[in-house]
């Protein structure tokens, strides 16, 4: 199992809570810690699911949940029905529907997201219920705050953090650096 380093805590890369797109081998890995109803985490996810689709054979992007309770009210219980849609395979299809429709994060909702992608209705309403995976969300945030993440999207590249704080294009830039290919600027479409 590789093993990476955030701010000098050791811990394996994929851990059996992260969730991965492109090559889990790939010699760069860029790792997310997001919320739910960050609008800059929402804007964020369109360049990731583009360095991905870009870089998927040299790039293993990782997701690990941040949910800023304090300030976006339903972002755990969001983070908690992707990890209900893990559970039966979908994280990935839970994900991309968060992001695209921050504004249905209630339980309802949540369960109506469920339905639209496939999954067993039934088990995700006690899952979601049972809050069985509030500890597992828990997890990535305590991981975070020991990396020292205050905000999201924060943003890791093999172990080194990315300031996006002036503009997700950084983030891009990073892994064009890293990769060492020449920029092609991220047209977001509308």
């Amino acid at each position: 199992m590789k093993t990476k380093t955030e701010h000098g805590v050791r811990e394996a890369a994929w851990a059996a809570a992260d969730h991965t797109l492109g090559d889990t081998h790939a010699g760069l890995t860029l790792l997310e810690y997001g919320d739910y109803e960050c609008p800059a985490c929402i804007q964020a996810a369109p360049l990731t699911k583009h360095l991905v689709e870009a870089f998927g054979k040299r790039l293993c992007f990782v997701y690990r949940h941040y949910p800023l309770i304090e300030v976006h009210p339903h972002a755990e219980l969001a983070a908690e029905a992707a990890e209900a849609a893990a559970a039966q395979g979908q994280f990935w299809a839970m994900h991309r529907l968060l992001f695209s429709q921050p504004h249905h994060m209630a339980l309802t909702a949540l369960a109506a997201h469920a339905q639209s992608i496939g999954l067993d209705v039934i088990r995700f309403k006690a899952e979601m219920a049972d809050r069985i995976y509030t500890q597992r969300v828990q997890e990535h945030r305590r991981a975070g705050e020991k990396s020292g993440i205050r905000a999201t999207p924060s943003f890791f590249l093999n172990g080194t953090p990315v300031d996006v704080s002036f503009g997700l294009e950084k983030l891009e830039e990073a892994v064009h650096l890293a990769l060492h290919t020449a920029p092609q600027p991220f047209q977001q479409h509308s």
